[in-house]
């Protein structure tokens, strides 16, 4: 059998055009999935992001964005803290690097969530996620009885199941990123909801409960939060709730519209 390429069907060359691609195959006819999941190839315009398969661990990079997110100097001024970081900063509300059960529910509330959604998720999220970033900062690894959430030690809190775009430290994986869309979503730059259960189901790994109960919650709260008019999550958006800059735009816009 011939080696197949990276997203098959491309010219054996890299996306500059000079270096040759590697041969070696990512499809396997026999494999029927691993056809029906392509993995991402960057397209050949010449302008290749570099070591796609890196982690960046302070800028949520993409082909589209090798900078991360530019808007207001947002890459610039979080370069000190991991993308994951910067996607939990919106609901640390005084900067503390805490993150209190009332910071997660205003924060909720301010971005559009009703006020029994902004509960759900604050008892959620707390419940499940102080314990594993709190407990070396408590006596004897007791319970932190506050269930506040510490975010110099968010990346205890990552699960099974998910996407793999955050990796095990917090860094912003731009191959995982591009492959969520280009196995589920046809490589669209778009996500529908259909896309979206096409992953959980593909995303979903053994006897992980846990894992596949945290991602449902994450993908379903980004949905509703996008809250899409045309049922099309844009590439986009879902990059900027990854490294949280979206956030602070839905809040602005709400506040704005609440002035009109």
């Amino acid at each position: 059998m011939d080696p197949i390429n990276v997203g098959s069907g491309k010219p054996n060359r890299s996306a500059d055009g000079l270096r040759p691609r590697p041969t070696f195959q990512s499809e396997i006819p026999d494999v029927p999935v691993t056809v029906e999941r392509p993995l991402y190839s960057q397209p050949d315009d010449g302008r290749p992001l570099p070591d796609i398969g890196t982690a960046r661990a302070n800028v949520a990079a993409t082909h589209d964005h090798p900078q991360g997110t530019n808007k207001n100097n947002w890459a610039e001024r979080h370069q000190h803290q991991s993308v994951l970081q910067q996607h939990c900063e919106f609901f640390d509300r005084d900067r503390d690097g805490i993150i209190w059960p009332l910071d997660t529910f205003r924060g909720f509330y301010a971005i559009g969530f009703n006020l029994v959604l902004s509960v759900l998720a604050m008892i959620i999220i707390h419940a499940s996620f102080s314990y594993p970033t709190m407990y070396r900062t408590m006596p004897a690894y007791l319970p932190d009885p506050f269930f506040r959430i510490n975010l110099g030690s968010i990346h205890r809190a990552k699960h099974g199941s998910d996407s793999g775009t955050y990796d095990n430290e917090g860094r912003f994986a731009p191959q995982k990123f591009e492959d969520a869309f280009a196995k589920y979503a046809g490589g669209n730059e778009y996500m529908t909801w259909g896309n979206v259960r096409s992953l959980l189901s593909g995303q979903r790994v053994f006897a992980d409960p846990v894992g596949a109960s945290a991602a449902f919650l994450e993908w379903a709260a980004m949905y509703y939060l996008l809250w899409p008019a045309d049922g099309k999550m844009k590439k986009e958006d879902v990059r900027g709730i990854y490294d949280g800059s979206i956030f602070y735009d839905i809040a602005a816009a709400r506040r704005a519209a609440k002035k009109q």
